[in-house]
């Protein structure tokens, strides 16, 4: 078939070269999101989507919106048979969507009806999931409803975080989407409704929503700090200023700490829940670079009775 593939971020690439390596399909063009300023210097730069699609020599388009004509007039000539999608993030109108024969087919990274939206693999992990993986569906105008073409399933480590699992996650369904390809185009897949019942919804995470509170308990807090590595990032406060954490571990045996009150020792730091403590592992301080926790309490000379979040 000819493809149009659509993807922006750098978890979108695997797909990308999975579709490229089949040999099945022609990848006529890329889309993906406008250049966008990063760096200090804030100088406008390149989707790692359409990096790699330069490389390839593959035609990039970049829309500031779906909706553009010149866009919608551009796909129309080049009239692909399908769209794999991943990761985009733009909404596609009626009018883009009809196009291609066989629709835009979007790789998602839940085990569809659950976790619909734009951070499925945060939410997964912060619910305490023990299953994830990834779907590809047929794109229509609700949030992420389309019927399913197939799934991929992935445990959930007990230290991953949300970088880890969604980099799994961009391997394993890279091949789901290439074999949903074939299947769409020999016409031995036919997508299926999704059910009605188990749907959750996986809105963006904030930056309060990271803010971890430590009358939680302690599983929750780890599940937080996990969730949110390595965007938008965990984070508490100490002395006023915002402290990011970066890796916590549990300690069960330990249950004498008050919610935030810090225990630092010579080698460990400890932190109080709402349950029994979590160690720090590493933190990274305002200005500062990331660091081992016991590292950073040895610089900042912890006092007695000090806590974490104010």
């Amino acid at each position: 078939m000819k493809l149009v593939f659509a993807g922006t971020p750098e978890v979108a690439v695997p797909a990308l070269d999975a579709l490229l390596a089949s040999g099945r399909h022609e990848v006529a063009a890329v889309v993906t999101r406008p250049d966008a300023p990063a760096g200090r210097g804030r100088r406008l730069v390149a989707s790692p989507v359409a990096e790699r699609a330069e490389e390839a020599g593959i035609e990039v388009l970049k829309p500031a919106k779906p909706r553009d004509p010149d866009f919608l007039a551009r796909l129309t000539e080049i009239a692909p048979d399908c769209c794999p999608v991943v990761a985009y993030g733009a909404l596609l109108p009626r009018v883009a969507l009809d196009i291609p024969a066989h629709g835009w087919v979007n790789l998602h990274f839940s085990l569809l009806p659950a976790w619909r939206g734009a951070a499925p693999v945060q939410h997964a992990l912060m619910a305490g999931d023990e299953i994830t993986g990834a779907s590809t569906f047929l794109i229509e105008e609700g949030l992420d409803s389309g019927p399913v073409y197939g799934t991929v399933t992935e445990e959930i480590r007990p230290t991953d975080t949300s970088g880890d699992l969604l980099t799994r996650l961009a391997f394993a369904g890279a091949g789901l989407l290439a074999a949903t390809m074939d299947g769409i185009e020999d016409g031995t897949l036919k997508a299926v409704p999704q059910p009605a019942e188990g749907i959750t919804l996986a809105p963006k995470i904030t930056v309060e929503d990271a803010q971890v509170h430590w009358a939680a308990p302690a599983l929750r807090v780890d599940r937080v700090v996990r969730g949110c590595t390595p965007a938008p990032g965990a984070w508490t406060t100490f002395r006023g200023e915002r402290l990011k954490l970066i890796q916590v571990a549990p300690v069960p045996e330990r249950t004498d700490l008050a919610p935030g009150r810090i225990a630092a020792g010579k080698n460990s730091v400890h932190v109080g829940t709402g349950s029994y403590a979590v160690e720090l592992l590493w933190v990274q301080a305002q200005g500062k670079k990331p660091m081992r926790a016991a590292d950073w309490a040895r610089g900042v000379r912890i006092a007695e009775g000090e806590a974490l979040g104010g």
